[in-house]
């Protein structure tokens, strides 16, 4: 997969990498820190940035993340799991509108005479905007006839669907913790690499060396992820290799999830009641922030995917570890939910993952796709639509008639926030959201190993290869009586 952060990924999962090999070892201290800054950045010309010493400073910052920590110690610990690297963040323009070499300094001077804050001078050959007055109105840029003057839109900002980043006097990026849905879009977005997630990957070490038995979640975005050949059965034997009790495929918690929540959609039906999905945990946290009205009284209460195989786990493993393997950073903030008892203890992404697996230098390889315990409903709530895809197969299955019911399919943070403005204001003519805060869904989450594109033939095929059984006869091989599928656990 080429993206315009391919060395950044490269440095960051290198130090998760190494940070992993000192947890395998136990050897953490200041020391041991050190030498990977100086073992990844060896020097003397610098790699990537101006000098080898902001570089290294990057690379242990890097490492504090890599154990959970705020990116510096003097900042008020947080626990949001987005934070920025403030010396990365020292590229971009501060000035929001420009003006190009288009500008003619001609005679009308549309651009000086629309701003009504006094914003632009004409000196010379081309008209000049002062950042500090500029309010980013954009009446100069409508006016000049030339389209000389540029929208510079940082590319954080505008990856950002929750509109929670600003800058301080300095250009630096500042994301207001209050507004931020931790749906980790604005870290693959910059280019230098000045926005970075924490990582559990130190932790679930720490816990397999303390003799935890830890299961692995496997989420339904894995399939085709790392090729055709790769099966979760593959997945599923490197991560016994190890140290990995065993691992299971969340698609069958999406055989759960849509279950429970085709009762409710049932029960909203016959009330004539409006609901959203409950599932991306972006989403929630867009609802619960922006839409608190809707949140209580229109999204879904039955847990995630995740959720429903962790508790699952647990009831049957009782005391055991879950950690969550998928393409997702809001999942990290779902896992801390203190309102949602018995979700996964910790959260990995795709690249740390796979940092873990080098660590002790195991390696994905072919497998037979033996290891099925989805129905192909479950599997595919990873895409867009297959939630509520799934929710209508089960609706179906009952026997309950659903040709009358309107979905709204929601894919991206535009499409959802439109949505729920929509449900907010009574003008939504569908009767179910179901809202994905990535585009193209969960395969097209901000850590994915490989676009939705890319993996789309491998991923159909293994999806192919499963076989036909139905959600609610997959069910029943389950012990669903022992735990709860409600968000608050009753």
């Amino acid at each position: 997969m080429v993206t315009n952060d391919e060395d950044i990924l490269r440095i960051k999962h290198k130090v998760i990498e190494e940070v992993a090999r000192l947890a395998w070892k136990g050897d953490f201290d200041e020391e041991n820190y050190e030498r990977i800054a100086y073992k990844l950045i060896p020097g003397p010309k610098a790699t990537y940035r101006c000098c080898i010493y902001k570089e290294r400073e990057l690379i242990r910052q890097r490492i504090r993340l890599a154990l959970g920590k705020n990116p510096t110690p003097d900042k008020p610990v947080s626990r949001k799991m987005v934070h920025v690297l403030e010396p990365a963040c020292d590229e971009c323009p501060i000035s929001s509108y420009i003006v190009t070499d288009n500008c003619r300094s001609c005679m009308g001077k549309a651009c000086y005479n629309s701003c009504q804050f006094g914003a632009i001078s004409v000196n010379g050959r081309r008209a000049y905007i002062d950042p500090s007055k500029c309010k980013e109105c954009g009446k100069c840029a409508a006016a000049c006839p030339y389209s000389a003057i540029a929208h510079l839109e940082r590319p954080c900002k505008k990856a950002c669907p929750a509109g929670a980043i600003t800058y301080d006097e300095n250009g630096i990026c500042l994301i207001d913790e209050a507004k931020c849905i931790e749906c980790g879009h604005c870290i693959h977005a910059c280019p230098f690499g000045a926005i970075s997630s924490k990582s559990y990957v130190a932790d679930v070490i720490l816990e397999m060396k303390a003799g935890r038995k830890i299961y692995a979640m496997c989420a339904p975005a894995t399939e085709g992820q790392f090729g055709p050949d790769i099966t979760f059965e593959s997945i599923r034997k490197a991560v016994k290799e190890i140290g990995f009790e065993d691992m299971v495929e969340v698609g069958l918690g999406g055989d759960m999830t849509a279950a429970y929540e085709a009762e409710e959609w049932e029960e909203a039906i016959k009330e004539g009641k409006k609901m959203t999905t409950s599932c991306c945990p972006a989403f929630v946290n867009l609802m619960r922030n922006e839409f608190p009205e809707q949140f209580k009284e229109n999204m879904s209460q039955t847990i995630s995917p995740m959720c429903a195989v962790s508790r699952y786990l647990k009831a049957l493993h009782p005391g055991c570890v879950t950690v969550f393997i998928g393409p997702c950073i809001a999942k990290k903030s779902e896992c801390r939910d203190e309102s949602i008892e018995g979700n996964a203890d910790y959260v990995l992404t795709f690249g740390e993952f796979r940092a873990l697996l080098r660590s002790k230098d195991v390696e994905l390889l072919p497998a037979d796709n033996t290891y099925q315990e989805a129905s192909t409903w479950g599997k595919r709530f990873a895409n867009s639509g297959g939630v509520a895809n799934a929710v209508l197969e089960v609706l179906n299955e009952k026997g309950v008639d659903t040709s009358d019911v309107k979905l709204c399919k929601c894919s991206g943070g535009q499409d959802c926030r439109v949505a729920l403005l929509k449900l907010k204001s009574g003008r939504l003519e569908e009767q179910f959201i179901e809202g994905m805060m990535c585009s193209g869904g969960c395969v097209g989450g901000p850590s994915k190993h490989k676009t939705e594109a890319e993996c789309f033939k491998a991923r159909e095929g293994l999806i192919k290869q499963a076989d036909g059984r139905k959600v609610l006869d997959n069910l029943k091989q389950y012990p669903m009586d022992k735990f709860s599928m409600h968000r608050d656990g009753n």
